[in-house]
């Protein structure tokens, strides 16, 4: 699969345009819009291009209109601001001379103070979980995925049969070696975090992403990174809905690393409407 995590990785590399602005493509296959994971990862690719010093420390993103795969996707970055230990940047993504993403992202400059964090829920070892395989699911939700080793502790979306407890945990690490750039790795994970977080408002109500009478699409996106990681070990995805109403979800998530340490926080609403048939 080092294939596959190869092409992710080269649809996140973008093409600098002018000063401040960049080109993203999609990849060529038959999805009906762009993966929003995919136009996220981007946005920050961008953010981060225009960014000397600190690393991304939060995200917030909303997702304005669905995106075209067969046409590209212009970044407009705007320098908000260039401070001692925090950097702004804030990132349109435009096609068609319409806003279908906006993005604004905080970079900080590394230093030393408090410290605490929650602790990784007990769970059994990757290595003893079945992975799933790409393409075994409608609607191309397990293709997104080839990129990815996705190994589920929870029920996968692929065997639910009624409804469940409101969490998901899910194992997860790129399916191939990454380089040493930590933007990279940050920008990996942002793309691998909305693969699977909206599903998991489905999972009480004993549905699950693909099903055909259920429309869902990401309305916003936040995430908070704590530390470094790496994205081609393995982390823990811990996620949770805490409520979900008015053909909204909203869900939460946690990712550790594999000794343990909280790395990253997200959050997601998104739209899961009933089909009438």
């Amino acid at each position: 699969m080092q294939t596959a995590l190869d092409n992710v990785v080269a649809i996140l590399d973008l093409e600098a345009v002018e000063v401040n602005l960049f080109r993203g493509r999609s990849p060529e296959d038959d999805r009906q819009r762009i993966f929003g994971g995919q136009v996220a990862g981007q946005a920050l690719v961008a953010a981060a291009r225009t960014v000397e010093r600190g690393s991304v420390h939060s995200l917030h993103a909303y997702f304005l209109r669905a995106g075209d795969p067969k046409t590209p996707v212009i970044y407009d970055v705007d320098r908000i601001r260039d401070g001692r230990s925090f950097t702004t940047r804030r990132v349109v993504a435009v096609q068609h001379g319409r806003a279908i993403f906006q993005l604004a992202a905080s970079f900080h400059v590394a230093e030393d103070g408090f410290e605490h964090a929650d602790e990784m829920p007990r769970v059994p070892d990757p290595e003893t979980l079945a992975q799933r395989s790409p393409g075994s699911s409608p609607n191309n939700l397990w293709k997104w995925m080839q990129a990815l080793d996705i190994r589920y502790v929870t029920t996968s979306p692929l065997d639910r049969s009624g409804p469940l407890p409101p969490d998901q945990l899910v194992w997860m690490r790129a399916n191939g070696v990454l380089g040493d750039d930590p933007v990279l790795h940050a920008c990996l994970l942002t793309y691998a975090s909305d693969l699977t977080l909206l599903d998991t408002t489905l999972t009480p109500h004993g549905t699950a992403a693909g099903d055909p009478s259920v429309m869902m699409a990401s309305l916003d996106h936040a995430m908070w990174f704590h530390g470094p990681f790496r994205a081609d070990e393995w982390l823990l995805y811990d996620q949770h809905t805490p409520s979900a109403g008015g053909a909204r979800g909203l869900a939460t998530g946690r990712v550790f690393t594999r000794d343990g340490r909280l790395v990253a926080s997200v959050v997601q609403e998104g739209l899961i409407r009933r089909i009438a048939r």
